[in-house]
């Protein structure tokens, strides 16, 4: 509602519910009165709000729309070209960036806490983070990258070289964002070598833990070194395969000392990684190879 110049939003999953309306309905008023807004879903994830009346009144108010990874006909996937048709490689990234100086970031869908698609598990308990300063451009290209890849034919670039301000006060903070077409280890690396830096505790949540073999002997070794350990899991996941996966990775983690925590109070969402009251992760990536692998995933350090 306070936008000026242009609304910049990516979300894998965003429903036609009460937060999904309520958003598209800022928009409309937003694209009304000048602002140039943008909004990217992924196409199968928002298939229910693709499919929506929600969404031709996004584009019949002036939002300009795009569809992540088009899934097409599976079948002919091969003959569409590297990413179309691939239902297995997703956009899971979740962002909004604002004029160009605001962004947010975190493991939030566009949708309500009860996610009704799922809403057995609800609710999904998540975190959403609010950033000014450089952060947002790094963000903005994020966008860019993905938007630009879909609509060729109109170029973002401009946006990415407008000089800002610097806020008074903060801290440092970087954006980063991976995905099957760039080095997709960059992600694991980043949360490996984040628990070799431990020294006092780490904490992590997380509602999907099916790590490599790299990640789970990083934090068997963080917690044999002496650094206090907490994973926290949701104690009922929407995934029974994946939640037994978890599950099998237990026993060598409470071996090396590993405190492991399940949370009742709902599906715990959030991604984060926190070290030493010093240094936080949040973002989209969770700790399995489909983000590792297949997702396109975005993380504020």
């Amino acid at each position: 509602d306070a936008a000026r110049d242009q609304v910049h939003l990516l979300f894998y999953i965003w429903l036609p519910d009460n937060n999904g309306t309520l958003v598209a309905q800022a928009l409309i008023g937003a694209a009304g009165r000048g602002v140039i807004c943008r909004v990217m879903a992924d196409d199968l994830g928002s298939r229910l709000l693709i499919r929506s009346q929600l969404w031709s009144q996004m584009a019949a108010a002036g939002v300009r729309l795009a569809r992540a990874l088009p899934t097409g006909n599976p079948l002919l996937g091969s003959f569409l070209g590297p990413l179309r048709g691939r239902v297995d490689l997703r956009n899971h990234r979740k962002l909004a960036i604002i004029d160009n100086r605001i962004t947010w970031c975190g493991s939030q869908n566009c949708a309500d806490p009860a996610f009704l698609i799922k809403a057995k598990y609800g609710p999904w308990v998540d975190i959403w983070a609010r950033f000014e300063g450089p952060i947002a451009r790094q963000n903005q290209w994020l966008f860019a990258s993905d938007w630009m890849a879909t609509i060729p034919r109109e170029d973002l670039s401009d946006l990415l070289y407008e000089p800002w301000l610097a806020p008074d006060a903060g801290f440092f903070a970087q954006a980063m964002g991976t995905g099957p077409t760039v080095r997709n280890a960059a992600m694991p690396e980043l949360f490996a070598t984040l628990m070799f830096a431990a020294r006092r505790n780490l904490t992590i949540t997380t509602p999907y833990y099916v790590p490599n073999e790299s990640m789970q002997a990083a934090l068997c070794a963080c917690a044999r070194r002496g650094v206090r350990t907490r994973l926290l899991v949701p104690a009922r996941n929407d995934s029974w395969i994946v939640a037994a996966a978890s599950r099998s990775y237990y026993a060598d983690l409470l071996d090396a000392g590993v405190e492991i925590y399940e949370f009742m109070g709902g599906l715990l969402h959030a991604k984060t990684i926190t070290l030493d009251g010093e240094i936080a992760l949040i973002g989209s990536a969770n700790m399995d190879r489909r983000s590792f692998d297949l997702n396109y995933e975005n993380n504020v350090l």
